[in-house]
């Protein structure tokens, strides 16, 4: 089953195929639109010819950096984001011989996948377990105990992107992210 993040087929194919660009969809995935952040890959894609980890780990940093700035843009912050993008191509390249999904098939258990992808710039333990979890739920190829590590990701629900599946769980996992801002703000307030 293709995954159906994007709302575009070409970049949700890419996303399904491509374990790389899962893995910098979900690094795009902060202060900007979940579609488009996970759309990022398709569009340097298209522009480089390829997502090839080892093309943009040794590309020129200023010409990778125009090339995710160009319109439209990969992210709201395009240069900082290419920067990170060829920082995380150059772990893939290094550590795992340019194979992103060896991030997760050769982890020893749940705890040692969170612990490689924490290892990643960009990623927060929360954003950590989201992916985990959309690894565990929507590729089903999450290494055992994936479930322990990521808490309440691992349930049935619309609470992040591991749960979008077509239009309306994306809505679903929208208004569920509201509700938690508002009740935060609430907190506080």
């Amino acid at each position: 089953m293709a995954l159906q993040i994007t709302g575009d087929a070409a970049a949700d194919q890419l996303l399904t195929d491509d374990p790389f660009a899962l893995l910098i969809g979900m690094m795009l995935d902060q202060q900007y639109p979940m579609e488009h952040a996970f759309r990022g890959p398709a569009k340097v894609a298209d522009r480089m010819g390829s997502l090839d980890p080892r093309a943009i780990a040794d590309a020129d940093p200023e010409e990778f950096s125009a090339l995710c700035a160009q319109q439209p843009a990969i992210h709201r912050f395009p240069g900082s984001m290419a920067t990170r993008m060829q920082e995380v191509a150059r772990i893939v390249v290094d550590e795992y011989e340019g194979h992103a999904e060896r991030i997760w098939t050769e982890a020893k258990d749940g705890r040692d996948f969170l612990k490689r992808m924490q290892a990643l710039p960009g990623f927060g333990k929360q954003k950590a377990q989201i992916f985990v979890a959309l690894v565990g739920k929507q590729l089903a190829s999450a290494p055992e105990g994936w479930e322990k590590v990521v808490g309440d990701y691992s349930l049935d629900g619309y609470r992040s992107v591991a749960d979008v599946v077509d239009g309306a769980s994306l809505q679903k996992v929208r208004d569920h992210k509201k509700e938690m801002k508002a009740a935060a703000k609430a907190a506080k307030g």
